[in-house]
């Protein structure tokens, strides 16, 4: 039995709300022991997710908050990258009152610059009832006084100034009507190595696929989601990404970079530095242990 068998999503704020005044080390052990059933070995970390821990507790650099704050960070794609790579951001509030409805398009994507999960659709604007907005706006002050750096102790999240962002809503060209897929590099020193595409997300569909640098099926790799029964096919812009998240990465221990693809061209995700929280064991073991070997631990 796990915590996220334990407690819901929605649940587990309030939990780890609850137990924000444990420092660091003992939280992070807590959580880790909750989530796989061990603790983690913070002296002589082997495992993948046991150094992502150790990176949390030793790794900090004030830049890498620039790098998590999702609004901050386009500024940084546009000079490493070029202009064109990030989905454009409609508008940027201090709080819901401020959000002018009436200027934003009919469809369009609302998210928190400062956490994870707070990612809202919105699919037909004119279909929104007073019950809808008074749930957004719960929803979104909520998100907005909580300081995401106590959920899992990853620090660049740490003192990320609070936004809410409204952004354009990006349609997947060659599948209609369904979520985008994503695809996240995991680079190491610069150097990408393993690439994990989760497709279908938000429906019964979402799959999650491994796949090595020469975009070779890994269908023994599990981490959360199973594989699709038929390996989704490399994507147009495969080396471009791959050489996107090679520079983007440069200089970080380890870092997952994450990208979409629409059209044949490659837009940047985010960049995450702790990869399921560093909660989530790779399965079989021996994946734990190879990806872990791939950390140079400073």
């Amino acid at each position: 039995m796990t915590i996220k068998q334990i407690f819901p999503r929605k649940y587990r704020g309030k939990l780890m709300d609850a137990l924000m005044f444990l420092p660091d080390k003992p939280y992070i052990r807590l959580f880790y022991y909750a989530a796989t059933g061990k603790f983690p070995n913070l002296k002589n970390p082997k495992g993948y997710n046991e150094k992502l821990q150790w990176l949390k507790l030793h790794d900090r650099h004030p830049e890498y908050t620039t790098l998590a704050d999702k609004l901050a960070v386009k500024d940084y794609i546009d000079e490493r990258l070029g202009k064109g790579y990030c989905f454009t951001t409609l508008g940027t509030w201090n709080s819901f009152d401020e959000i002018d409805f009436g200027s934003l398009p009919n469809r369009f994507v609302l998210k928190c610059n400062h956490d994870s999960g707070s990612v809202k659709i919105i699919h037909d604007k004119s279909r929104l009832t007073a019950a809808d907005y008074k749930e957004l706006r719960d929803f979104y002050q909520y998100r907005l006084k909580y300081d995401f750096f106590y959920a899992g102790r990853e620090y660049p999240y740490r003192n990320i100034p609070r936004r809410i962002m409204a952004e354009e809503y990006m349609e997947n060209t060659d599948c209609p009507g369904q979520s985008l897929a994503d695809y996240k590099f995991f680079c190491f020193d610069g150097e990408p190595k393993l690439l994990l595409l989760a497709s279908g997300r938000g429906n019964h569909h979402h799959s999650e696929d491994y796949f090595d640098m020469d975009f070779n099926h890994l269908s023994e790799i599990r981490n959360g989601w199973e594989p699709s029964a038929v390996p989704p096919k490399k994507p147009k812009c495969f080396e471009e990404m791959k050489q996107m998240a090679a520079i983007l990465s440069a200089g970080i221990t380890h870092v997952r970079m994450d990208f979409y693809e629409i059209g044949g061209k490659p837009y940047f995700g985010e960049y995450t530095f702790f990869s399921g929280g560093g909660y989530e064991l790779f399965r079989p073991e021996e994946w734990e242990q190879r990806l872990g070997d791939w950390i140079h631990l400073p």
